[in-house]
């Protein structure tokens, strides 16, 4: 029997001797339909683990014990996703302890994400890829690092694998506050459809099905979907998503190739004032500009092949994506322009193409199992984006308009050694160089950047003793900035010349962190980590210009708590705690204090959840968010929020299946998110804007049924 396995998440590992034998990996026990998944080892992305047989492992309850290099590093499985509520395809990630998923805008557009303190816009420092493929869109017409989850297929997830800080080599731009890797299964045993409906015109239909041509597996599926939502000025959101995956080979020496397509259309509710709710000027669930909305489209290709033997290991993936972007929004309303109103019109389209190879040697020294792994990654943005005012979505005037090529080069090395049974460490060093070349419609702002920095790190673990490893973990991370600004001298915004502010093209950043895991109680795991995080800038939310800007730097520290708790076959229960403080290193001009504006203090996630009781399964699960500062001065703060969801599910035939869900339980006034800034309302006397609250509102109580069937 091949001693191998196919990988089944970015959590692998592969060592000689002793540690070969030693190392559990994490996989999934898969429902009837899908493919066994592979045992995944370790806390870097390694190539194909060792399957330890007669060991059957199924996610985040899996001991992670002499596998983790960190406390804050874990992977979700299949059996976990397929028990978990979702309101948005991109709510997956709130697997991730500490992670909140939120939006402030129409449906189609990317989701609002929060962790360790960041509000993490579209995807700054949030780095999310697809099996090797990053989602995040660096020098992004709508913000830097935006990174949209709409294109998944959650019925055809596998894993979600987390980990969270400047620790990692592999890990690169926009990953220090949390890297997610995303993969998909390889193929269905059976056939599945699910056709899905509820409440405020909710209407979903997916299908997928997998064959055999030749000596590998083809995966299709496709999913359609259509919501109005509860607004009075209806989304209207049309998405479609298609995937045709081919994977053939094994462990040993395979290979995979991905296509994807996604296109979405929508109409937009945005963040609204306050005042313009009290005063009745708009229904909390209206909106201020009912032309605000968007068009997006995604197509992708990555392919990957590994190979591995007894004393190394290569694996190399590439990747090519085309994306388009057509984006309409208004947050202030009619305060720089009275006549027309504050419209403006967002466009980014792009190809991006890219490749990681990495190549491991395992081998001995002095009697200490090593392992050194040399890795290479480089990517190209070619992007068209542009900014424009607009009136009901016709144009008014051009803000600007660029063309930008950036490229980034990353080479790094990784030195994993065990010195003692009860003692091991993790030594990285990771360089990355970035070229910038942006050609403006202002000549002036026209130029190129070129700028490197390199980025150790070292992780120390001990043990385990009575169930229970220790961590230390330090390292230098960075985030990029847009290329637009690294060459900005005119800010276009403005009639004035040399008013522009040139940005660092790359932003250091130096975190470290003291970890436990421990499964010293049968059945549960949980982690505690104590982590800090200094940043020479921050990127933060403009409301007047829908972007970001950078600003000063910052600190952050924090605790997460993070627990899973299998009762027994039938129910698991989990819950996860984070919190954090995050402030300025100085006091911004002008502001009166150094609070971080938008910095989540407190999330709480938990729920439980239970399947084969009888013909029944489901789940019960609360989200909580607590107040943040909106504000330096922390004198005007947003306000918690709290979601509850029950699903309940019913087999009512062999291959079929009815679920149940009520999202917003409770029916909650909440807000999904708050921002603190200038607006004018058309009522609202002539002169600056009112300075006030905006808020997006939680969706009320919804009821979705869905029908799940094989074939």
């Amino acid at each position: 029997m091949n001693p191998y396995h196919r990988r089944s998440s970015f959590f692998s590992f592969t060592q000689p001797n002793s540690l070969r034998l030693g190392l559990l990996g994490l996989g999934l026990a898969l429902p009837a339909g899908a493919q066994e998944p592979a045992v995944p080892i370790r806390d870097m992305p390694r190539p194909d683990p060792i399957m330890l047989e007669g060991i059957v492992v199924t996610g985040r309850d899996d001991s992670l014990l002499e596998i983790a290099g960190s406390a804050n590093e874990g992977v979700v499985g299949l059996e976990q996703l397929l028990r978990r509520p979702l309101f948005r395809s991109g709510e997956v990630l709130e697997t991730v302890p500490g992670l909140i998923v939120t939006q402030h805008s129409g449906g189609g557009k990317a989701n609002q994400y929060f962790l360790r303190g960041f509000n993490l816009d579209h995807g700054t420092d949030l780095a999310v890829s697809f099996e090797g493929m990053p989602f995040n869109q660096r020098t992004h017409g709508h913000g830097q690092g935006y990174m949209d989850l709409n294109p998944l297929i959650p019925e055809l997830l596998k894993t979600v694998g987390f980990r969270k800080g400047p620790y990692y080599a592999a890990v690169g731009d926009f990953g220090t506050a949390g890297q997610v890797d995303l993969t998909y299964i390889d193929r269905l045993d059976q056939g599945m459809v699910r056709f899905e409906g509820g409440m405020f015109d909710y209407q979903r239909a997916f299908v997928a099905d997998s064959f055999s041509p030749g000596d590998g597996d083809l995966l299709l599926g496709g999913e359609y979907q259509r919501d109005d939502g509860p607004w009075v000025n209806r989304n209207g959101v049309q998405k479609v998503n298609g995937v045709a995956r081919y994977s053939a080979g094994d462990a040993g020496l395979g290979y995979s190739l991905t296509a994807m397509g996604y296109w979405s259309d929508w109409n937009a509710t945005d963040q609204i004032p306050e005042r313009a709710v009290r005063t009745g000027a708009v229904d909390r669930l209206g909106t201020l500009d009912p032309t605000a909305g968007g068009t997006s489209y995604r197509l992708n290709l990555n392919g990957e092949w590994h190979r591995s033997t007894g004393d190394n290991a290569t694996k190399a993936s590439v990747y090519a994506v085309y994306s388009d972007l057509d984006l309409f929004s208004n947050f202030t309303y009619f305060e720089a322009d009275p006549v027309n109103g504050d419209q403006f019109q967002q466009e980014d389209e792009r190809v991006t193409v890219g490749f990681d190879v990495r190549h491991e040697l395992f081998g001995e020294w002095r009697g200490c199992d090593v392992v050194n792994t040399l890795g290479l990654q480089s990517r190209t943005d070619l992007i068209d984006n542009g900014l424009f005012n607009t009136a009901a979505r016709r144009l008014v005037g051009t803000v600007r308009s660029d063309d930008v090529l950036e490229f980034s080069i990353s080479p790094y090395w990784q030195n994993d050694v065990r010195w003692a049974p009860k003692f091991r460490t993790v030594a990285g060093l990771r360089g990355d160089l970035y070229h910038f070349d942006v050609a403006s419609d202002r000549a002036v702002n026209s130029g190129t950047a070129t700028e490197a920095i390199f980025s150790p790190k070292l992780s120390l673990v001990f043990g385990p003793w009575r169930d229970t490893e220790f961590y230390v973990n330090g390292g230098f991370g960075f985030h990029s900035n847009d290329g637009r600004g690294t060459t900005l001298v005119d800010d276009p915004s403005t009639a004035a010349p040399n008013d522009g502010t040139k940005v660092d093209p790359l932003v250091r950043q130096i975190g470290g962190e003291l970890g436990v895991r421990t499964l010293a109680v049968a059945g549960l795991q949980s982690t505690l980590s104590l982590w800090f995080l200094a940043s020479d800038s921050e990127l933060l939310f403009v409301g007047d210009a829908g972007n970001t800007e950078a600003t000063g730097g910052t600190e952050r520290f924090g605790v997460e708590f993070a627990n899973y708790y299998r009762l027994n076959e039938q129910f698991t229960v989990d819950f996860d705690l984070a919190w954090s403080h995050a402030r300025f290193n100085a006091e911004p001009p002008g502001t009166g204090g150094s609070h971080v504006p938008n910095s989540l203090e407190t999330v709480i996630n938990t729920g439980v959840s239970f399947d084969n009781i009888g013909k029944w399964h489901g789940a019960l699960r609360a989200r909580y968010f607590g107040p943040g500062p909106l504000n330096e001065a922390n004198t005007v703060r947003s306000r918690p929020a709290l979601r509850v969801e029950l699903s309940a599910g019913y087999r009512l035939a062999k291959n079929w299946d009815l679920t149940v869900t009520v999202f917003n339980l409770l029916n909650r006034r909440d807000h999904d998110i708050s921002y603190y800034y200038a607006s004018r309302l058309a009522t609202d006397p002539a002169g600056p804007g009112t300075e006030d609250r905006h808020f997006h509102p939680v969706e009320p109580l919804g009821i979705r049924a869905a029908l799940t069937g094989r074939f």
